[in-house]
């Protein structure tokens, strides 16, 4: 099968095209390196099922393949805060090009959505019916009004174009080849710890997350995308952990006479974030089954392995 992953040279989309690789796929990776990195598709290249193309999704493109998983859009706040305008832009028109061409070559659709559409829930846990809480003018508006945008037309299309659609509300997610730099909780405790740095925890530390390792997730997306349900389904582990338990976990982990400081709570930080994955276990039969201690050991790894690499070559290069 021809597929084609858009963002799929970032975190999420170069796991998913390993397993698509793994899986005998004909793969086009699709990315503008905005927050996706070469480094993540490196071994595919020269790969004759493999093709990588530099491509911003704000512009359309002809290309024939059998299904689109649509991943491309910055998905932490510090890049998608940076330029609010160009992730709004992603997620509407990006999203529009996407479906028009899945529309003309007849693809299947898988939407990556995101939790961020229950935005600061007031119904716990998020199930699929519940429409959310959701601050239209904030600044995380960009990306979660951008992706309650997406999940429309992505309807819209399925229901006027009888266009072939998937929707998946990914909750956290984890895993190698995170960004150093990207904001994300999970990243943000690590690189702090192991560069003896204090660890920041916004506000008292008692809002909640659920965290899902990345090889979970992706399984999910290939049954969901290969299924018979539209969704949307949600994406996420239901374990719940207030982020000051996460922080003394990786603390434990990593670095236990690490500081822990806290900061001011950013604006619109939900309080508590844990996915029904009711639908997903009965629909899919699927639920995830790494736990959170070896799930963040083999991130630490990975971060621990790049660190050592940037400081070597810092060294050498002096």
């Amino acid at each position: 099968m021809r597929i084609l992953v858009t963002g799929g040279a970032g975190f999420i989309g170069s796991h998913l095209i390993d397993r698509l690789m793994a899986e005998g796929h004909d793969v086009i990776c699709l990315d503008n390196f905005y927050t996706g990195h070469k480094r993540n598709v490196l071994k595919w290249l020269g790969n004759p099922y493999f093709e990588l193309i530099r491509h911003d999704i704000t512009e359309p493109i002809r290309l024939e393949v059998d299904q689109i998983y649509h991943l491309a859009c910055p998905a932490s706040p510090v890049h998608y805060q940076y330029n609010p305008v160009k992730t709004i832009k992603t997620n509407v028109m990006g999203t529009l090009h996407m479906l028009g061409l899945a529309k003309r070559v007849k693809a299947r659709f898988l939407l990556a959505s995101t939790s961020e559409v229950y935005g600061d829930p007031e119904v716990h846990p998020q199930s699929e019916d519940y429409r959310g809480n959701v601050n239209t003018i904030g600044i995380r508006s960009c990306y979660d009004e951008g992706k309650r945008v997406a999940e429309t037309l992505a309807f819209d299309y399925h229901r006027q174009n009888n266009v072939e659609i998937r929707v998946a509300r990914i909750f956290n997610t984890y895993g190698p080849r995170m960004l150093e730099n990207d904001g994300r909780v999970v990243s943000n405790f690590v690189v702090q710890s192991l560069r003896g740095q204090p660890l920041t925890v916004y506000g008292d530390g008692s809002q909640t997350r659920s965290f899902c390792y990345v090889s979970d997730l992706v399984d999910g997306l290939m049954r969901l995308m290969n299924g018979e349900h539209t969704g949307p389904i949600n994406l996420g582990n239901p374990g719940e952990y207030t982020i000051l338990e996460l922080a003394q976990a990786v603390q434990k982990m990593v670095n236990p006479d690490a500081e822990i400081i806290f900061k001011t709570l950013p604006q619109d930080d939900p309080r508590r974030r844990r996915p029904d994955i009711t639908k997903a276990q009965t629909l899919l039969n699927w639920q995830p089954t790494v736990p959170l201690q070896e799930g963040l050991k083999l991130t630490v790894e990975d971060f621990q392995n790049r660190i050592a690499s940037a400081e070597e070559y810092r060294l050498a290069s002096i």
